[in-house]
């Protein structure tokens, strides 16, 4: 087994730790032991983080597109090399089966190399004008990236944040989740490793609210890049609006699926049923709100709560898991609180709906259905191994269901219908959609949200221009 390796920060090159810092205790969410003690910033490391950033911008903004290629294509070379160390580290820390860790390594490998070839294609273009005159549209770094990343994927949220303002030719300082540390410092090991200079990126850890002020009140951050909740997005964002600082905001959702009455309900349980217990349901995109048509409603139903209730939950690391832990000790604690609220006020548990064993953060995969709308866990986002079901009569109520509240990150429909399948490609107020499939991503394609789950886009060719400023410049 991979030991767990020694914490720090990484500031202008050198692994910052000890010298009677704050710690935060990394803890395993399978056993409830500590895995090590992570030292916390100060407002001087701070400060020397932001300073290093600004000399790393004047570096690598000058850096060519085949010095950018080489380094992101080197660090997902190595990435491969390390899978195995990276995914067992990263289950250590957040708890999810290793068979998911090692995909989030590859889904880190194929963005590195997509961006690789992408800093070739960061086009401006020219204006038609009279002779004796040009204009030109170019794209240009917009300077130094805050970067903020939670834990439930912690190698591949760190990523993305790192991934973006390097192809771009920015600085980034990184602050990843203090829950998964050690993944987040292995990616950017990989960089590194693979000739990024120190000064362009920089990883930080530190109390969340002291370090997001600090760092967001200095000018030499000229945009921020977060992943995390919707309360806490607002809150970033109100502080980047007094510097007028570029956001990119990847925000909470509570993803609705449509199932209709023309599907084959067991291949739609094939899918929807891994789908929902991926990483314990700890997934911004995770399926979460069924909106059920009345004729495959009971089937549907009692084959999720079936398939359910065999679901192998135990250690990540042991062979046979299906999934593992919570990821800290709060999750639990909502999921006791949601759950208990909506049989409350009336929902039906079918499976589920306790914790498991007596040590770490588990939780039973759980399903509930006949949830009335009042209840909380139908409008805040649950974050957990829980599959809300509820039946519906018309697609017109099932539109009107999926778009109720105000998030809009992911959502999911089922049908063979195609005129309703263009009908719900448009109607459902989502920044993605998937039909017949829960693929909603790729290296290759914008991942982000509308309304209350955020602006702006990762991954994809927008996910480079988001670190970029458009410049028009005319001559005369």
């Amino acid at each position: 087994m991979t030991q767990y390796p020694q914490l720090h920060m990484m500031i202008d090159g050198e692994k910052v730790s000890g010298g009677g810092r704050r710690t935060f205790a990394v803890v395993n969410p399978a056993t409830g032991e500590t895995l090590g003690e992570l030292p916390l910033a100060d407002a001087a490391d701070l400060d020397r983080a932001l300073e290093t950033a600004r000399r790393g911008f004047r570096i690598w903004r000058d850096s060519t597109p085949h010095q950018r290629a080489a380094v992101l294509q080197g660090a997902a070379r190595l990435m491969m090399e390390r899978q195995e160390e990276l995914a067992r580290v990263a289950t250590m820390e957040e708890g999810k089966p290793l068979a998911e860790s090692r995909i989030e390594v590859l889904m880190n490998v194929g963005l590195f190399n997509f961006y690789a070839g992408e800093v070739f294609r960061l086009y401006g273009r020219s204006l038609v004008r009279p002779t004796g005159m040009r204009s030109t549209i170019v794209h240009e770094p917009v300077g130094v990236v805050a970067a903020f990343s939670p834990w439930n994927f912690p190698l591949g949220n760190p990523g993305r944040k790192l991934g973006a303002p390097i192809a771009a030719g920015c600085a980034v300082i990184m602050k990843s989740a203090e829950e998964t540390p050690a993944s987040a410092l292995g990616v950017l090991q990989c960089l590194y490793d693979a000739g990024l200079p120190r000064e362009v990126a920089q990883a930080v850890f530190g109390v969340p609210d002291e370090v997001s002020r600090h760092l967001l009140a200095s000018p030499i951050v000229r945009k921020l890049s977060f992943t995390g909740s919707t309360v806490v997005g607002k809150h970033l964002a109100k502080l980047c609006a007094e510097d007028m600082k570029r956001t990119t905001m990847e925000l909470g959702g509570h993803g609705p699926v449509l199932l209709f009455d023309d599907v084959d309900v067991d291949r739609v349980l094939d899918t929807m049923v891994p789908g929902k217990y991926r990483n314990a349901g700890q997934v911004c995109v995770s399926p979460t709100r069924f909106i059920v048509q009345d004729a495959v409603f009971e089937k549907f139903r009692a084959g999720f709560a079936e398939r359910a209730s065999a679901i192998k939950v135990g250690n990540g690391l042991a062979d046979g898991t299906q999934m593992g832990p919570m990821a800290n000790p709060r999750r639990p604690d909502a999921m006791e609180r949601l759950i208990g609220d909506a049989k409350a006020k009336g929902a039906t548990l079918h499976t589920g709906g306790t914790r498991v064993g007596n040590a770490g953060f588990f939780y039973a995969p759980s399903v509930l259905s006949e949830i009335p709308l009042d209840a909380q866990i139908m409008n805040e986002e649950p974050f957990g191994p829980v599959a809300l079901i509820n039946r519906y009569t018309s697609e017109e109520a099932m539109i009107e269901e999926a778009n109720r509240l105000p998030y809009g990150l992911a959502a999911y429909a089922w049908t063979q219908d195609g005129k309703r399948q263009q009908r719900l490609a448009r109607e459902i107020e989502s920044g993605m959609v998937g039909i017949n499939s829960t693929m909603i991503g790729g290296a290759d394609s914008p991942f982000g949200g509308v309304k209350w789950s955020g602006h702006g886009s990762e991954d994809g060719p927008e996910g480079v221009l988001a670190c970029m400023v458009t410049k028009a410049v005319h001559e005369g």
